[in-house]
């Protein structure tokens, strides 16, 4: 019997390693004869407005009895009857004007796109795609919800992301910022560009503010006896080092450019929202949503959940979201896992000899 089991576990472990091959040479080979349709990735688009459509009707044939759907089925039928016979009398006075009653009546659409930042605001690469391509399609009434939540980072990064929040102004297209979480630093940043800004009562808005730090090893390498080396051609083109003795005249540059950045935020924030007091709100500090609202941070309450029902009989809602292209390596790694899971699963669904 125990001569079964081991010989169970090596053709287990057998053709694990057979499957894996097979499945890795067959990715490779895919990867050489797949025709590149997509390699900067692509746009994926969900349409919201049907969603909520789906989700009602789904709601309503558990919750309402037999005679009550009925009932609003029969309503429906009504009502659609009713549009559609006022169209045909509005048509036969006049096709043209019934054209261009068409044309005013036409839904506007809200397209929303997420921006979920780190410190790096690596997030900046997918939000430029979508923005790029929300370009190609969008007319004058149409407006984008940017669903953000960030802490913050890198004064470039976040620089970069806001920037492309202002292609949306340059074509005059309505971009509404919503905050369920935070939005402070490079998120407020960003936000600040929006026409509107709408954050849920307790969401973290503002920290309007700079910082920087460093450990500086200097003297722990002087204890053990290791000199550093630090050559560099203009004065400052190393104000502060992690492991050179640090001057004051470093230090009073480092702090400079500090406020120098500081102040270019502040006028990135005045800009956008002149009715800020921005010297009461550039300190660094922080806000709750209910608190933004007083400082004018903010231009009202609530959710991005909210917001979009609040939309979806008004627009048609698309939800866009861009992939990019996926490497190799990564197809490799996940055939490999799925490979090995149905192996597993193959296996153990198969009763134990000790069963």
């Amino acid at each position: 019997m125990e001569f079964l089991i081991e010989l169970g576990l090596f053709l287990a472990k057998a053709i694990i390693i057979v499957t894996a091959v097979v499945m890795i040479l067959g990715a490779i080979a895919s990867n050489v004869h797949r025709p590149k349709e997509h390699p900067q990735g692509h746009i994926d688009i969900l349409d919201i407005t049907q969603k909520f459509k789906d989700l009602k009707e789904q709601l309503m044939a558990e919750i309402l009895d037999k005679k009550a759907r009925k009932q609003q089925q029969k309503e429906e039928k009504k009502l659609k009857k009713a549009r559609e016979k006022l169209s045909k009398k509005e048509k036969s006075k006049s096709e043209e004007i019934a054209d261009e009653k068409s044309e005013n009546n036409k839904k506007s659409r809200l397209y929303v796109i997420d921006f979920d930042g780190d410190v790096h605001a690596h997030a900046v690469s997918n939000l430029r795609e979508e923005i790029s391509a929300i370009l190609t399609i969008a007319e004058d009434n149409d407006e984008v919800l940017l669903r953000l939540e960030s802490p913050g980072g890198v004064v470039h990064g976040y620089g970069h992301a806001a920037s492309q929040l202002k292609r949306l102004a340059g074509r005059k297209i309505q971009l509404t910022v919503v905050v369920d979480e935070v939005a402070a630093s490079g998120g407020y940043m960003m936000a600040c560009v929006a026409d509107k800004i709408i954050a849920a009562p307790f969401a973290i808005i503002g920290s309007i503010g700079v910082i920087a730090e460093m450990p500086n090893f200097n003297r722990l390498l002087k204890k053990h006896d290791i000199d550093i080396e630090l050559h560099t051609a203009g004065e400052f083109k190393r104000t502060l080092t992690m492991l050179g003795e640090n001057t004051e005249s470093g230090r009073e540059k480092f702090k400079q450019e500090l406020n120098e950045a500081h102040e270019l935020f502040k006028r990135w924030v005045h800009e956008n929202r002149e009715q800020l007091d921005i010297d009461q709100v550039a300190t660094g500090e922080h806000w709750f949503g209910q608190q933004a609202l007083e400082l004018k941070l903010i231009d009202e309450l609530g959710t991005s959940d909210d917001y979009i029902m609040a939309k979806v009989s008004s627009h048609d809602v698309y939800e866009l979201s861009y992939q990019p292209p996926k490497q190799l390596s990564s197809r490799i790694s996940k055939l490999l896992q799925q490979s090995i899971e149905k192996t597993l699963r193959g296996l153990f669904r198969r009763r134990s000899p000790l069963g």
